[in-house]
């Protein structure tokens, strides 16, 4: 490799995998930063910040998350409808109850960049809340 010139990975020279990972009994914040760092590409010695250099990651178990201290009654998720007074609140009980693998990936989404490259990023994360999923292995 040239040490005078610039490196970045090009799309045809990426090797995207899938990756499996189980959440049962992660930390969600920190298993979120794990999981965004390799939806990126930034475990890899050929990381370019504006390229899409990341993995294929497969998350099974999201329902077994765990969150440390009270935040399971204290944190609140909010969003608004659109319409007059139509802001919204619910715990993470709340959330944990309708749909699990919601609290996954709003971790994990927030954690990566708000630019062009984030849709891409996000459409290769699939998060189950059980341990079976439609995905095989890729050779």
């Amino acid at each position: 490799m040239d040490m005078n010139r610039a490196f970045w990975v090009k799309r045809t020279e990426r090797k995207p995998q899938w990756r499996e990972l189980d959440a049962t009994g992660k930390i969600v914040g920190r298993f979120a930063t794990e999981v965004a760092d390799m939806l990126r590409g930034k475990d890899r010695p050929t990381y370019t910040p504006h390229a899409d250099g990341g993995d294929y990651i497969v998350i099974v178990n999201a329902e077994k998350v765990v969150f440390t201290g009270n935040k399971m009654e204290e944190k609140l998720y909010t969003w608004y409808t659109g319409y007059i007074g139509g802001q919204k609140n619910a715990t993470a009980a709340d959330v944990m109850k309708k749909d699990p693998a919601e609290i996954l990936r709003h971790a994990i989404v927030g954690m990566l960049p708000k630019n062009a490259l984030s849709m891409q990023l996000e459409r290769k994360l699939k998060i189950y809340a059980g341990p079976k999923h439609p995905h095989q292995a890729q050779v």
